[in-house]
């Protein structure tokens, strides 16, 4: 039979972590709020930066042409994200595409750089610009106009020329809804 022995130290520092996951709880659950649909609405000005370590500018950046994000709170949600961009790949959809990871809460931003070197690792360098992260402050306004009850579904926002939500979907993947949201993002991408 094989034991553990713990030095003094090693239980200091168990205890020293523990102590400051229950402080740092309450920043890491951010608050939760209710969904809401933002059509008709100009997306929120915020600053993330892609994976390639570039600054963005939310919509701002995409002005001029219309643009889906597709905004996920938790990891979770990527299952649904990933369904939606293989329908629109399918489709041939005309607009670009921004996948927004959006993590509200002070603890998150601390590791923004591990969380984003684990995001790399999992998608090829060729997306990286198209990935938009948001952290902490940067994340809240994202959170508040979309609303985060049921995170594991993704948020579709599809944005006209002027930044403005044109249509928005957050109940979790549906083939009808790629084929509406696709309809309307040809419409908008003739627009003059």
């Amino acid at each position: 039979m094989t034991t553990t022995t713990f030095t003094p130290g090693t239980t200091w520092s168990c205890t020293l972590v523990l102590v400051l996951v229950g402080l740092l709880g309450g920043c890491t659950m951010p608050k939760s709020y209710p969904n809401q649909d933002p059509t008709g609405q100009v997306f929120p000005t915020v600053t993330g930066e892609n994976l390639d370590k570039e600054k963005v500018e939310l919509p701002t950046a995409h002005l001029g042409r219309p643009v889906l994000y597709m905004v996920g709170y938790v990891q979770q949600t990527q299952f649904d994200l990933d369904r939606w961009a293989v329908g629109l790949v399918q489709v041939g959809f005309p607009c670009p595409i921004v996948e927004v990871p959006t993590i509200p809460g002070l603890v998150p931003s601390m590791f923004k750089g591990m969380i984003d070197n684990g995001m790399r690792s999992g998608i090829p360098a060729e997306d990286w610009a198209s990935v938009v992260t948001l952290y902490g402050k940067q994340a809240t306004p994202v959170a508040r106009f979309t609303g985060t009850e049921g995170p594991r579904n993704g948020r579709l926002l599809l944005l006209d020329a002027e930044g403005v939500v044109q249509w928005f979907w957050d109940q979790g993947f549906s083939a009808s809804r790629i084929v509406q949201l696709d309809q309307l993002a040809r419409k908008l991408d003739a627009s003059p």
